[in-house]
């Protein structure tokens, strides 16, 4: 049988490496094709919204990879949910949100769940995917969120040990939730040290989102 073929579309360079870990991983199987296109996150800081221009960016990168013969695309920047929901309703093949098995699973957990961000504009659309999914299952929901730019920062410098230290920090501080939820597949290196750093449960996209795709493309019938 021939590997399925992931096209992996990713808005920022520092969310390559942890998704590509989680698939050899998970499903070591799957071909992976990698797709960066990182002006798409700085367009989205300067515009400070998610406007139609960048969305059909996001269209045009979409049919480029079912072009290429995708079997499945996983988008892998939480920012532009309403983005990518286009692409899904525009494309035959599955399509996936970064966030979205997350999602599933802390709000069957909990009403009161803490998004911690180190990418500002992650928070809306994470917000909206979490209210929008806890109306479908008809579950109560509060939510806060805690955002550490100077980790981004710093994780574009390089220094990975000291994104780790800030995002635990703030973790440690975190108060009045049940559950810890990363925005951001770039973050899952600061996962030892968040969870270390607070008795909460903390959950990660990444090896959500592998699963994810897993199942999407082996229930698609074409």
């Amino acid at each position: 049988m021939t590997a399925p073929r992931i096209f992996l579309i990713h808005a920022t360079p520092v969310a390559v490496d942890p998704i590509n870990q989680a698939f050899a991983r998970l499903w070591p199987e799957a071909e992976l094709a990698n797709l960066l296109e990182d002006s798409l996150s700085r367009d989205l800081a300067a515009e400070g919204r998610l406007s139609e221009s960048l969305s059909e960016r996001f269209l045009a990168l979409a049919r480029y990879a079912q072009d290429a013969g995708a079997a499945g695309i996983l988008f892998t920047c939480s920012a532009f949910g309403e983005a990518i929901e286009q692409c899904q309703q525009r494309l035959t093949i599955p399509v996936l949100k970064p966030n979205h098995a997350m999602i599933e699973e802390a709000v069957a957990r909990t009403r009161r769940i803490a998004i911690l961000a180190s990418f500002e504009p992650a928070i809306d659309s994470m917000t909206d995917e979490f209210h929008s999914h806890a109306a479908a299952v008809g579950k109560p929901l509060e939510l806060s969120a805690f955002v550490c730019p100077e980790a981004l920062q710093a994780l574009h410098a390089g220094d990975t040990q000291r994104h780790d230290d800030l995002l635990a920090e703030m973790a440690a501080h975190i108060e009045g939730v049940d559950i810890i939820c990363f925005a951001q597949f770039s973050m899952v290196s600061a996962l030892p040290a968040v969870r270390a750093a607070t008795s909460l449960p903390v959950l990660a996209t990444t090896d959500s989102a592998v699963m994810g795709m897993y199942q999407a493309v082996t229930a698609y019938k074409g």
